[in-house]
């Protein structure tokens, strides 16, 4: 008996002296996600820090330096969207006629989100989201200074967007290679969640190339969206969207942007889009207005258990061509039906979610080189990537900014209107000038919706498709009140 209980006194100091060791490991890991609860941040320069060496927390990582300086960086980004449109339809109507129902506004409707400044001159990523629709942007800096916003670009595909403040000598934060981040690697969020200005949580990176399905439903239509999304655990909430994610260098590895949870607030997932895709469209957006998105013209699929025994594949790692587009680089550079990508320009590509990133960096006429998996074989091709119509042209900035063609200027279908029309993508009519479209009787407020059969998204879509084109074109689409039209354009 005196021997057992001695035993167990034992057994109780060594176990209570475990547990207290391992409590003392995570106690700052769960004070930093305590004071997580916050928004989005911001972001800033195009310069990459040479390859560093990731430091795991337990042998002394230092977060004080990084969450300081870039809290400067990032933004409080607040909005003023104009109130939904809808027709007020007379009750008496069925006694005594209601010949055209008259349009109403709703009231205005505020938002907020995060910026991150990218360069010492105003220029500010957000996410798309955060100023869609906005008729007044109002930016905040962490020293309470405010500034009015413009838009220089948004991109709905990769849920990316910049605007521009006018100021000088501002914090702007470096950019660092997300191809380079680890799973496990220590990681903070910062931004303005449920308006708390300058929140910073912590948290490691869970899994990379994560695709959740989230922009297919805010891109109404659009291109395809780009979804490789930085999964981490740092506190995420609304409010923190279009913020920095930043490592222990205090580097931007990425832009918050999603949550997944079941009430709408943080329960452990958010999801950023990664660097060196922002640092992609914010060229594109800076130097032409709009995203000059590159294709390889083809489907292709992941590789699950089911596709593997159908197609007695030896592998479940890469990405399978499953159908080629005739005017396509793919075809062009001899890529095959069944082929499996392995690697892009020595990348990884294990899924979609990690090819549809790595050809989302690229522009029409940028050459990537593509090694293919055929018939248990490597081999390697070189494509030359051609847009959505199957060429390499860019499209102008000059063209973007005005946003015109054929004498007529257009702009996004606004959102309220689609989801009354019930349409997906399409271009709507501003202001008819002098031209073509004109001539054909097309007037203001018109939305586009297909060019010859073929469904027009964006601008971007219309663009290509009228100046690839000779001869003339069939457009149809809808006016606001629900009237139809076609119209036959001569070119």
């Amino acid at each position: 008996m005196t021997f057992t209980a001695i035993l167990g006194g034992v057994v109780s100091i060594f176990v209570y002296h475990a547990l207290t060791s391992q409590e003392s490991l995570i106690t700052p890991a769960t004070q930093n996600t305590l004071l997580i609860n916050n928004e989005d941040a911001g972001y800033e320069v195009f310069e990459e820090r040479p390859k560093r060496q990731t430091t795991s927390f337990q042998s002394g990582v230092d977060f004080t330096n990084a969450a300081e300086n870039t809290v400067n960086g990032v933004v409080h980004v607040k909005t003023i969207v104009e109130g939904r449109e809808y027709y007020q339809v007379n009750p008496f109507h069925f006694f005594f006629g209601n010949p055209d129902p008259q349009p109403r506004r709703g009231p205005d409707r505020s938002g907020s989100g995060s910026g991150v400044i990218i360069s010492e001159d105003g220029y500010i990523v957000t996410n798309n989201h955060v100023i869609k629709d906005a008729k007044e942007i109002e930016v905040q800096t962490n020293d309470n200074r405010t500034y009015t916003a413009t838009v220089i670009g948004k991109d709905a595909s990769t849920d990316i967007a910049v605007i521009k403040i006018d100021a000088e000598n501002l914090t702007a934060i470096e950019f660092a290679n997300s191809d380079e981040i680890r799973l496990g690697e220590w990681v903070l969020a910062v931004g303005n969640p449920l308006n708390l200005n300058s929140t910073v949580t912590a948290g490691i990176i869970s899994a990379k190339g994560r695709n959740i399905n989230i922009l297919a439903r805010e891109n109404q239509g659009g291109t395809a969206p780009i979804e490789s999304f930085i999964q981490t655990d740092a506190a995420v909430n609304p409010g923190n969207s279009g913020g920095a994610l930043v490592n222990a260098d205090g580097a931007l590895i990425g832009i918050n942007t999603a949550i997944k949870s079941p009430t709408g607030s943080f329960a452990g997932y958010s999801f950023a889009v990664p660097s060196n895709i922002v640092k992609k469209v914010v060229k594109d957006l800076m130097d032409f207005g709009i995203v000059q998105r590159a294709y390889i013209g083809a489907s292709i699929q992941n590789i699950n258990k089911e596709l593997a025994e159908e197609k007695k594949l030896t592998t479940t790692n890469g990405v399978y061509i499953a159908e080629l587009t005739d005017e396509g680089a793919a075809k062009a550079a001899g890529i095959k039906k069944g082929d499996i990508v392995t690697e892009i320009d020595g990348n990884e590509t294990r899924n979609t979610s990690q090819m549809l990133e790595l050809i989302g960096r690229k522009r029409p006429g940028d050459e990537v080189e593509i090694t293919i998996l055929r018939k248990d074989k490597k081999e390697k091709k070189t494509l030359v990537l051609r847009n959505k119509m199957g060429n390499t042209e860019l499209i102008e900035r000059e063209v973007i900014e005005k946003k015109k063609l054929f004498g007529a200027e257009f702009r996004e279908v606004p959102a309220n209107v689609a989801q009354r029309l019930r349409i997906r993508g399409g271009v709507q009519v501003k202001d008819m000038g002098e031209g073509k479209l004109e001539e054909a009787g097309i007037k203001n407020g018109f939305i586009i919706l297909t060019v010859d059969k073929k469904a027009v998204n964006n601008f971007e879509d219309l663009y290509t498709m009228l100046n690839s084109k000779s001869g003339g074109v069939l457009i149809e689409g809808v006016y606001p009140n629900g009237v139809r039209g076609y119209y036959g354009v001569g070119l």
